[in-house]
């Protein structure tokens, strides 16, 4: 099953697409740092501090670690037993598949939902619902430092009208996913009659597909969300390992300033890393570009650095915050797709 999911992920076309996503990502970043100055830039990089650099790619194993963690803590509430270190190589394998689909967290958690059922015979429905409540959970930490971070510029009165769009559209995430996510529980009958009449029309017109069955599907997965619910200590337990996963998570920024000689400010971390994000959602492969352009922006905006040295401080924090996960993902995408 596994190597289904996976090999659906890895078609011949979805390939081609990544492919020349990143290429087009290339040619942008070139062109990108070619009009700040590619000399000045070259200049900077070459002075970066390699240790520092090798503790942002550590702080990237940390957090991904710690959200392995929280997913095996949910996992364990709906009886789905999977050693640590089995489900870290897994957990990177799905972050290699989300880090290289375009718009991002798409193709990891069908994949990894899959692999979870094969490896433990639990059922999909059960293994999805795990994976999607983690995902949740790892959300929360978005939100609050989000919301610290920008409370720390609006007392200092340092949100430059530039950054005013980043800023709302991570008001309206901090508020809206949650409410979805509460309604989508408080009306699950409606939201079960809802997807049964989208569904009905193509179920008559094939065999593969049926009312009954994903309706049942869909019972199963709320069945699975429940359970989880059901024991705050582990909730608790679980969002513990989401919040210190972003503290990791955002670390390199840090780290990444240090290599270069130009610190940034902790505290602007909690509202640049998340507001950063949100470029993530660009249609390339990891939000190449999108990310390293917002983060060019909002340094200028908020610290005292030049354009040439803020680009330089996103490329370090990419490479360990996004091309090492890549690189270490990969190979655990390949011991994954061998241990099936």
């Amino acid at each position: 099953m596994a190597g289904d999911g996976f090999g659906g992920f890895a078609t011949r076309e979805t390939l081609a697409k990544t492919g020349v996503g990143f290429l087009v990502a290339a040619v942008l970043l070139y062109l990108v740092a070619t009009g700040l100055g590619i000399d000045q830039l070259a200049e900077t990089l070459a002075d970066a501090k390699l240790r520092w650099v090798a503790v942002a790619c550590v702080s990237t194993l940390v957090c991904l670690g710690c959200w392995a963690k929280a997913w095996q803590v949910v996992l364990r509430e709906v009886d789905i037993e999977v050693p640590f270190g089995q489900l870290v190589v897994t957990y990177f394998a799905a972050t290699f598949a989300n880090y290289v689909t375009p718009l991002g967290q798409a193709g990891g958690e069908p994949f990894i939902a899959y692999v979870l059922s094969r490896d433990t015979g639990a059922s999909y429905e059960d293994s999805l619902a795990s994976v999607v409540t983690a995902d949740l959970l790892n959300l929360l930490p978005f939100f609050t430092f989000a919301a610290g971070g920008l409370s720390f510029l609006l007392l200092r009165a340092e949100l430059p009208e530039a950054t005013r769009p980043l800023a709302f559209g991570l008001l309206a995430l901090a508020v809206g996913v949650p409410a979805i996510a509460v309604s989508g529980w408080w009306f699950r009958e409606k939201v079960r009659g809802g997807v049964v009449r989208l569904v009905a029309p193509v179920a008559r017109r094939t065999s593969r597909l049926s009312v009954e069955g994903v309706r049942e599907r869909i019972d199963d997965l709320y069945t699975a969300f429940g359970r989880i619910a059901q024991d705050p200590a582990a909730l608790v337990e679980a969002v513990f390992f989401a919040y210190v996963g972003w503290v990791f998570f955002a670390l390199p920024l840090y780290f990444a300033g240090l290599a270069l000689e130009l610190p940034v400010d902790p505290l602007l971390m909690l509202f640049i890393v998340p507001a950063s994000t949100l470029a993530g959602l660009t249609p390339s492969p990891g939000g190449l570009v999108g990310v390293e352009v917002a983060l060019v922006g909002l340094l200028v905006a908020l610290t005292p650095v030049g354009a040439a040295a803020a680009f330089a401080i996103a490329l370090v924090y990419r490479v360990a915050s996004y091309w090492f996960a890549l690189a270490v993902g990969g190979g655990a995408a390949l011991l994954v797709v061998g241990r099936s």
